[in-house]
């Protein structure tokens, strides 16, 4: 029986070289790559994950993270119905450069987007504080979570729990509350109206 279905775009915003490319292959071709090109402008892939009740169909906008690049993003982001904002976990500037596009994001983007701020690198040396980090997205209602492309941990269930979001918003259950434990409590995304982080 075919499913219902529906499609939702998404993108990924931050600097360069915190692994966005690589959360993405990792993600839709189960593929790593040590010394993963930088993107230029942006790459473009998809992937349909299906839940029990219907299918999401993830149209995932990569954008480069260099400055000369910075202009374009709006270009890319615009439509969005989520995003993540990517910083790699060993790399304190790159999470100041996140929350640029947090604020950039939120003035301009569509309104209601769903912001996963994602901790990157997590199989790193952490020298960006978590707790700091997820009180940040308490504080401004968003998901958060620790990921590594290289070692797979929290890939999946990320992109997975964008998808369920998704089906919150276009089922309007925004209000509904909603914990989920990922990965055998490696990662945990949790939230409720008006605050939307673990």
């Amino acid at each position: 029986m075919e499913l219902p279905f529906i499609q939702k775009k998404m993108v990924l915003l931050g600097d360069s070289s915190v692994g966005k490319s690589s959360l993405v292959f990792k993600f839709v071709k189960d593929q790593f790559f040590e010394n993963q090109e930088p993107t230029i402008g942006a790459s473009f892939l998809t992937k349909t994950i299906r839940f029990s009740t219907h299918e999401v169909k993830l149209q995932i906008w990569d954008t480069a993270g260099q400055e000369r690049y910075e202009s374009l993003a709006p270009m890319y982001y615009r439509g969005a119905s989520g995003a993540f904002i990517v910083y790699d976990i060993s790399s304190p500037p790159t999470f100041q450069k996140a929350k640029f596009w947090i604020k950039e994001l939120l003035a301009n983007g569509e309104s209601g987007v769903i912001i996963f701020l994602v901790a990157n690198k997590s199989d790193l040396e952490h020298k960006v504080d978590s707790v700091m980090a997820s009180k940040f997205c308490e504080e401004n209602g968003l998901f958060y979570i620790e990921t590594s492309a290289k070692t797979g941990n929290n890939v999946v269930p990320v992109f997975e729990e964008m998808a369920k979001q998704f089906e919150y918003t276009s089922q309007s259950k925004e209000n509904e509350e909603k914990v989920i434990d990922l990965d055998n409590n490696s990662g945990e995304v949790s939230g409720n109206s008006g605050k939307k982080c673990c």
